[in-house]
């Protein structure tokens, strides 16, 4: 029988598996290319593939030729995100298609949606626990109303971004069941043993991620008995990445969500796949060829897809998930900037900019291949005081004592302090508190008693908006920010809740507030119109596109925050006042650094030197062309 010729559809498969192959390959067969199974595991893989293409709606495989052609597309000032809980934001998928136009209003092209799979039931790590990648968390909805959502979003020119927890899965899922039941196969997808002396030989140098609540790295199940790895919580069994049906498995996955109509795959909790004696078992090397390969993977079948990879760890051991060495533009799109906003804080509650610009601008590239930052102030998470006592000591200070000082100023207990916040997981061998709070809580507005410490407030909110905006990447605003939510104490009120503090920062929207937007004088309606304004002054800034290099400079002031986008067309210079005092910088400085226009293009006006001097007010926020 002759062969059937082949399609316009399967010569572009053909194309990009081409254009992936070195990718790909190489990384797989380094990992698992010593297993008698890896031809037949290849095989698998490519025909998976091929499937996921096949199957992929004719809009989505129209989407992913426009970005092949504009492949800078999530790089571009236009884009801006929105990050929320589905049950917080309006209840429920369906809730989300009636709040679109308030999404649209603020300027946003890209939501999260916080974990949205089918989680286990009871308590379930905030939705981190998944029993079935395969369907939606039923009490929000189901997979035909993701459809519609993913769908109105998309004819709104507005990605969807969706977790997808690669380290492991909940004791609940198919997979797992079958591997309590005694199934070696599905027991080879995890991480088992049959005695508790290779676990206690990797516990020597394992960390324990929430030692309050769940101590230890295994978990013994007397019923089957086995010791099984559990990084996270007992009911979070991880992965054995080392098989390479659970790359299969993933990858299938990936697809499928990706013809469901996701734009972004948040992989979560990346950094602990790869299992290693001896270390901490966190950015093993073959982490980054997994991911690698992963991404190859989306290139071939879903090209529109980008991949965010999230490892919230030091700027040396972040990067890489960026692509550095030989994963240079081949492995994330997109990593949380976690050092810009742990700088964030640390420089607003002492006023001084300078360990803020000797991280930023000693540990960071001034660019990257393919791949941006996203940017927050904020975020479902605590903030752990990621500063290093290298880093501590090249601008004077004790890490240990800054450390110290950001958790005791935050929760609210030093003296002066304008911060209110929670603290969470406190390590009492190591003194690690790290702070829970919501972002206007933290900038003081929950303590303000007055019009003066209430727009002080303000402005720190706006500036920290104003900062993400600029910097290069995709800016995030986790839902309620951008109207000044307060903390919500309501969660010690909720059993599954109340042991972790960091649902203080998870509010429910308040429509009510929202509908008020644009002509309350309140906080809440300022901070929701100067988003806006910054939102809408970015897309207007060609400057500010991710590719162009950004290099943080001293100002010479040490209350200023100073930093130059060289685009081709200029440079514009970012400067942030991190004091509630007025500030000055020489003018003669900002035009050696390329200024030429004295131009803000934030307020989009013209900025006067008087004496010499530009003046910066409390908070002030300017990006100078």
């Amino acid at each position: 029988m002759a062969k059937a010729p082949s399609t316009a559809d399967d010569d572009l498969f053909d194309l990009r598996l081409a254009r992936s192959a070195p990718d790909l390959w190489p990384m797989l067969e380094a990992i698992y290319g010593q297993r008698q199974d890896y031809a037949d595991f290849r095989a698998a893989l490519t025909k998976a593939l091929r499937k996921g293409w096949k199957d992929r709606p004719a809009d989505l495989k129209r989407l992913d030729l426009q970005r092949d052609l504009e492949p800078d597309w999530f790089q571009r000032p236009g884009m801006a995100g929105y990050v929320f809980y589905i049950d917080r934001f309006n209840g429920t998928l369906q809730g989300i298609l009636d709040k679109l136009d308030y999404l649209e209003d603020l300027g946003i092209t890209y939501v999260h949606l916080m974990p949205c799979l089918k989680p286990r039931p009871g308590d379930s790590d905030g939705g981190y626990s998944v029993m079935d990648y395969r369907q939606i968390n039923p009490a929000f909805g189901t997979m035909a109303d993701f459809e519609a959502v993913s769908a109105a979003l998309r004819s709104r020119g507005m990605s969807l971004c969706v977790d997808l927890v690669l380290n492991h899965t909940a004791k609940e899922h198919a997979w797992a069941k079958k591997a309590a039941k005694g199934d070696p196969v599905y027991q080879d997808y995890y991480l088992m043993f049959d005695t508790p002396d290779t676990p206690n030989l990797y516990e020597q140098t394992l960390v324990e991620v929430f030692p309050d609540n769940a101590p230890g790295n295994f978990t013994h199940y007397p019923e089957f008995g086995k010791w099984v790895w559990t990084t996270f919580n007992e009911h979070q069994w991880d992965l054995n990445w080392a098989n390479p049906a659970v790359f299969l498995e993933i990858v299938e996955v990936m697809l499928f969500l990706a013809n469901k109509g996701v734009d972004v795959l948040r992989l979560d909790a990346v950094a602990f796949m790869w299992k290693r004696l001896g270390t901490r078992c966190q950015s093993e090397p073959e982490v980054h060829m997994l991911l690698q390969a992963l991404r190859a993977c989306s290139r071939i079948a879903s090209p529109a897809v980008l991949h965010l990879e999230e490892a919230i760890v030091a700027p040396a051991e972040m990067l890489p998930y960026l692509g550095r060495g030989k994963h240079d533009g081949k492995e994330g799109n997109l990593a949380y900037h976690n050092s810009l906003m742990v700088q964030f804080w640390s420089a607003l509650a002492t006023r001084d900019t300078r360990l803020m610009t000797h991280v930023l601008g000693t540990h960071f590239p001034d660019r990257l291949t393919n791949a941006t930052y996203a940017t927050y102030i904020r975020c479902h998470d605590d903030i752990g005081w990621a500063v290093t006592d290298e880093d501590a000591a090249a601008v004077g200070v004790s890490g240990h004592g800054h450390r110290s000082f950001l958790s005791d100023f935050y929760e609210g207990s030093f003296p002066g302090t304008f911060a209110k916040g929670a603290l969470f997981q406190v390590n009492e061998l190591t003194g690690d508190k790290r702070i829970s709070g919501s972002y206007a809580s933290l900038a003081g507005l929950q303590t303000a008693t007055d019009a003066r410490t209430t727009d002080l407030a303000v402005q720190r909110i706006l500036m920290g908006h104003a900062l993400i905006a600029a910097w290069g990447g995709i800016p995030l605003i986790y839902m309620g920010d951008e109207l000044a939510l307060l903390n919500d104490d309501g969660y010690l009120d909720v059993p599954e809740h109340a042991h972790d503090s960091r649902w203080i920062h998870r509010p429910r929207m308040d429509w009510a507030l929202a509908e008020a937007r644009h002509t309350a004088d309140t906080p809440s309606g300022r901070v929701f119109r100067g988003t806006r304004a910054i939102l809408a002054r970015r897309r207007a800034t060609p400057a500010l596109h991710a590719a162009y290099p950004i290099r943080v400079v001293s100002s010479g002031n040490n209350a200023v925050l100073a930093f130059q986008r060289l685009a081709p067309t200029g440079t514009l210079l970012g400067l942030f006042n991190f004091t509630e005092s007025w500030q000055n910088i020489p003018d003669h400085w900002a035009r050696a650094l390329g200024v030429t226009a004295m131009h803000d293009a934030l307020s989009d006006a013209p900025v006067t030197a008087h004496h010499g001097q530009i003046a910066l007010p409390p908070y002030a926020r300017v990006w100078l062309t």
